[in-house]
Protein backbone atom coordinates (compact mmCIF):
# COMPACT_ATOMS: atom_id res chain seq x y z
CA UNK A 1 0.00 0.00 0.00
CA UNK A 2 2.85 2.29 0.59
CA UNK A 3 4.52 2.12 -2.31
CA UNK A 4 1.51 2.66 -4.71
CA UNK A 5 1.14 6.01 -2.77
CA UNK A 6 4.45 7.23 -2.21
CA UNK A 7 5.73 7.03 -5.95
CA UNK A 8 2.68 9.36 -7.14
CA UNK A 9 3.77 11.69 -4.40
CA UNK A 10 7.55 11.54 -5.46
CA UNK A 11 6.98 12.33 -8.79
CA UNK A 12 4.71 15.10 -8.05
CA UNK A 13 7.06 16.40 -5.48
CA UNK A 14 10.03 15.92 -7.96
CA UNK A 15 7.73 17.99 -10.51
CA UNK A 16 6.85 20.73 -7.89
CA UNK A 17 10.56 21.03 -6.62
CA UNK A 18 11.68 21.64 -10.46
CA UNK A 19 9.14 24.01 -11.14
CA UNK A 20 7.05 21.79 -13.59
CA UNK A 21 3.82 22.06 -12.21
CA UNK A 22 2.34 24.78 -14.31
CA UNK A 23 3.35 23.36 -17.49
CA UNK A 24 1.12 20.34 -16.36
CA UNK A 25 -2.56 22.42 -16.69
CA UNK A 26 -2.71 23.68 -20.04
CA UNK A 27 -3.83 26.98 -20.84
CA UNK A 28 -4.83 27.31 -24.52
CA UNK A 29 -1.79 29.65 -24.65
CA UNK A 30 1.16 29.98 -27.14
CA UNK A 31 4.15 29.37 -25.12
CA UNK A 32 6.79 29.02 -28.16
CA UNK A 33 7.83 32.41 -27.73
CA UNK A 34 8.90 34.33 -31.20
CA UNK A 35 9.70 31.02 -33.01
CA UNK A 36 6.65 30.29 -34.59
CA UNK A 37 6.94 26.63 -37.19
CA UNK A 38 7.59 28.11 -40.47
CA UNK A 39 4.35 27.44 -43.11
CA UNK A 40 3.59 26.66 -46.57
CA UNK A 41 4.09 30.36 -48.70
CA UNK A 42 6.57 31.49 -46.37
CA UNK A 43 10.59 32.18 -47.19
CA UNK A 44 12.71 29.04 -46.46
CA UNK A 45 15.77 30.21 -44.22
CA UNK A 46 19.26 29.86 -45.63
CA UNK A 47 21.12 27.37 -43.67
CA UNK A 48 24.71 25.94 -44.07
CA UNK A 49 25.25 22.18 -42.68
CA UNK A 50 28.14 19.79 -43.65
CA UNK A 51 27.39 16.39 -45.38
CA UNK A 52 28.64 13.10 -44.21
CA UNK A 53 32.26 13.48 -46.09
CA UNK A 54 32.52 17.04 -44.95
CA UNK A 55 31.51 18.85 -47.61
CA UNK A 56 29.56 22.14 -46.70
CA UNK A 57 25.98 22.75 -48.48
CA UNK A 58 24.05 25.56 -48.86
CA UNK A 59 20.70 25.72 -49.31
CA UNK A 60 20.96 28.49 -52.22
CA UNK A 61 23.71 26.39 -53.36
CA UNK A 62 22.14 23.43 -53.59
CA UNK A 63 19.01 25.38 -56.05
CA UNK A 64 21.34 26.60 -57.68
CA UNK A 65 21.12 23.96 -60.46
CA UNK A 66 17.81 22.01 -59.29
CA UNK A 67 14.15 23.00 -59.48
CA UNK A 68 13.76 22.21 -55.52
CA UNK A 69 14.88 20.57 -53.11
CA UNK A 70 13.66 17.99 -50.11
CA UNK A 71 14.46 18.11 -46.72
CA UNK A 72 13.32 14.97 -44.92
CA UNK A 73 14.28 15.19 -40.88
CA UNK A 74 15.80 11.78 -39.69
CA UNK A 75 16.67 10.24 -36.51
CA UNK A 76 18.29 7.00 -38.08
CA UNK A 77 14.50 5.13 -36.61
CA UNK A 78 12.96 1.80 -38.12
CA UNK A 79 10.44 5.29 -38.88
CA UNK A 80 12.44 7.20 -40.50
CA UNK A 81 14.19 4.09 -42.73
CA UNK A 82 10.71 3.48 -43.83
CA UNK A 83 9.70 7.00 -45.16
CA UNK A 84 13.82 6.85 -46.73
CA UNK A 85 13.36 3.96 -48.26
CA UNK A 86 9.77 5.09 -49.72
CA UNK A 87 11.18 8.17 -51.09
CA UNK A 88 14.00 6.98 -52.79
CA UNK A 89 11.42 4.05 -54.36
CA UNK A 90 9.66 6.82 -55.98
CA UNK A 91 9.86 10.87 -55.61
CA UNK A 92 13.72 10.42 -55.61
CA UNK A 93 13.65 8.35 -58.90
CA UNK A 94 10.77 10.36 -60.51
CA UNK A 95 12.34 14.07 -59.99
CA UNK A 96 16.57 14.06 -60.76
CA UNK A 97 15.87 17.49 -60.73
CA UNK A 98 15.03 17.82 -57.10
CA UNK A 99 17.96 17.31 -55.03
CA UNK A 100 16.86 15.46 -51.69
CA UNK A 101 18.64 15.87 -48.25
CA UNK A 102 18.46 14.17 -45.21
CA UNK A 103 19.15 16.29 -42.01
CA UNK A 104 20.48 14.06 -39.44
CA UNK A 105 19.81 16.37 -36.55
CA UNK A 106 20.96 13.98 -33.49
CA UNK A 107 24.64 12.35 -34.41
CA UNK A 108 25.89 15.60 -33.64
CA UNK A 109 28.78 15.43 -35.45
CA UNK A 110 30.07 14.67 -38.97
CA UNK A 111 31.53 11.32 -38.09
CA UNK A 112 28.69 10.41 -35.60
CA UNK A 113 26.48 11.39 -38.92
CA UNK A 114 28.62 8.78 -41.11
CA UNK A 115 28.53 6.12 -38.96
CA UNK A 116 25.03 6.54 -38.47
CA UNK A 117 24.64 6.55 -42.65
CA UNK A 118 26.45 3.97 -42.69
CA UNK A 119 25.51 2.14 -40.26
CA UNK A 120 21.57 2.23 -42.14
CA UNK A 121 22.91 1.97 -45.09
CA UNK A 122 22.46 5.02 -46.60
CA UNK A 123 26.23 6.40 -47.21
CA UNK A 124 26.70 5.77 -50.37
CA UNK A 125 22.46 6.37 -51.37
CA UNK A 126 21.09 9.04 -53.60
CA UNK A 127 20.43 11.28 -50.89
CA UNK A 128 23.06 14.00 -49.64
CA UNK A 129 23.11 13.53 -46.09
CA UNK A 130 24.14 16.44 -44.06
CA UNK A 131 24.80 16.54 -40.41
CA UNK A 132 22.83 19.70 -38.27
CA UNK A 133 25.78 19.41 -35.70
CA UNK A 134 24.01 21.77 -33.23
CA UNK A 135 20.06 21.60 -34.42
CA UNK A 136 19.81 24.95 -35.92
CA UNK A 137 18.41 24.02 -39.24
CA UNK A 138 16.33 21.57 -37.47
CA UNK A 139 14.96 24.27 -34.87
CA UNK A 140 14.69 27.47 -37.73
CA UNK A 141 12.05 24.78 -39.88
CA UNK A 142 10.12 24.32 -36.69
CA UNK A 143 11.12 20.60 -37.56
CA UNK A 144 10.93 16.69 -35.65
CA UNK A 145 11.42 13.26 -36.82
CA UNK A 146 10.14 13.05 -40.04
CA UNK A 147 8.96 16.23 -41.45
CA UNK A 148 9.53 16.93 -44.42
CA UNK A 149 10.01 19.90 -46.39
CA UNK A 150 9.67 20.86 -50.47
CA UNK A 151 11.37 24.17 -51.23
CA UNK A 152 10.82 25.39 -54.78
CA UNK A 153 14.22 27.38 -56.80
CA UNK A 154 12.23 30.79 -55.55
CA UNK A 155 12.48 29.66 -51.76
CA UNK A 156 9.22 29.34 -51.08
CA UNK A 157 7.97 26.29 -49.06
CA UNK A 158 5.19 24.51 -50.84
CA UNK A 159 5.33 21.55 -48.27
CA UNK A 160 5.98 21.01 -44.54
CA UNK A 161 4.89 18.75 -42.52
CA UNK A 162 5.43 14.68 -41.12
CA UNK A 163 6.15 12.21 -43.89
CA UNK A 164 3.34 10.45 -44.72
CA UNK A 165 3.02 9.10 -48.57
CA UNK A 166 4.85 9.37 -51.77
CA UNK A 167 1.50 10.69 -53.13
CA UNK A 168 1.73 14.03 -51.23
CA UNK A 169 5.54 14.48 -51.76
CA UNK A 170 4.71 13.84 -55.35
CA UNK A 171 1.93 15.94 -55.61
CA UNK A 172 4.18 18.99 -53.73
CA UNK A 173 7.23 18.15 -56.25
CA UNK A 174 4.37 18.64 -59.15
CA UNK A 175 3.76 22.53 -58.16
CA UNK A 176 7.54 23.09 -58.26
Amino acid sequence: MYSKIAAPLMALTLLAGCGMMDDMAPSGADNRGSSAALAVGDMAPEFTMPDIWGQTHTLSGQLANKRGVVLYFAMWCPICDSHMQSIMRGPLKNHPDVDFLIVDYVSGTVEGGKQAAMAGGYAQSPFIILVDERQKVMKSFGATMGTTVVIGKDLVIRMIEDYKSQTQLEEALAGL
